[in-house]
This record gives structure tokens, C-alpha cells and sequence, in this order.
């Protein structure tokens, strides 16, 4: 990746609705040189996709919780992690180091959502022995941009 890329990926990580024209404007070049620049990194996988930030409260999404799960045995992992991918709820999953497998940040309505969530579906899937679930009161930051100062070094 050179200094292009980067610039590329900060723009776009903080206005993703940036055209092709503002795009090639920002980094000196046409806008389709911007354009296959772009298309580059997405078929490098770098860039994943879009998505709009959306206001989970104004959704009725107002319940966080960290939901720290422990599996029997590491041959459960596999079938977790499928289950995982198909619950909406679940917008984290990150396989840590310590004492619990896995954290996931879930986002839902309320208590009795996050009962059903955890009681129901988490605690379901075979080879889960338990869960600690932290709630979240509330949130000071939440970012999906990445320091990209600390990637050139």
C-alpha cells in the first residue's frame, strides 16, 4: 500500500458517500484513476465494504452488553462460530486470551431480550458451560476508524 491507498482508506472511512470526482480531487488524480484505486483495494479485500452509522437508540436498540462465553472443549469452536455469524444481535465476536473463549458485543432492546439472547440462543449451542455478561451504561466512544498513523510505521 502506498501513500494513495492510505489516503484512500481515511477518506473513506470517514465519508463513505465521498463521490469518485472529491475522491480523485483529494488524491491529484482523475476519477477514474480514484475509481480503480478503489476497485484495487476491494478486490485486495482491504477495503470490506459500506455501511451507514445508524442510531441504534433511535431504533429501539438501546441494551449493550459484553458477553464473555466459555466452551467445554475447542472442537465446539466451530460449530459457536457458525451459529454466531446467523444471530443479528450479535455484532462482535472475538476470540481473546484468558480464562473465557470468546467476547461478543451485543446490541438489543432491553433485559428480556438480552435474557432471551443469552438464555436461549447463546447458552444453546452445544459445548457452552457458561457466560458472564457485562452491560453497558453507556458508551464514550465507539469508532469504526482505524489509526492509520500507526499502520505506515
Amino acid at each position: 500500500m502506498d501513500s494513495y491507498d492510505l489516503k484512500i482508506i481515511q477518506q473513506l472511512m470517514q465519508h463513505a458517500r465521498t463521490t469518485w470526482a472529491e475522491l480523485g480531487s483529494i488524491l491529484g488524480l482523475s476519477a477514474p484513476g480514484a475509481t480503480d484505486r478503489v476497485r484495487k483495494l476491494e478486490e485486495k479485500g482491504i477495503i470490506k465494504g459500506y455501511c451507514a452509522i445508524v442510531d441504534h437508540e433511535a431504533l429501539g436498540l438501546s441494551l449493550a452488553a459484553l458477553v464473555a462465553v466459555y466452551l467445554d472443549r475447542p472442537r465446539h469452536r466451530r460449530l459457536f462460530l457458525e451459529t454466531i455469524q446467523h444471530m443479528p444481535e450479535v455484532l462482535e465476536c472475538h476470540h481473546i486470551a484468558g480464562d473465557e473463549d470468546y467476547l461478543l458485543k451485543v446490541r438489543c432492546r432491553n433485559t428480556r431480550d438480552l435474557e432471551r439472547i443469552i438464555s436461549d440462543q447463546i447458552k444453546g449451542i452445544e459445548g457452552v458451560i457458561k457466560t458472564r455478561t457485562t452491560i453497558i451504561l453507556a458508551t464514550e466512544k465507539e469508532t469504526p476508524i482505524l489509526p492509520l498513523e500507526q499502520a505506515r510505521d
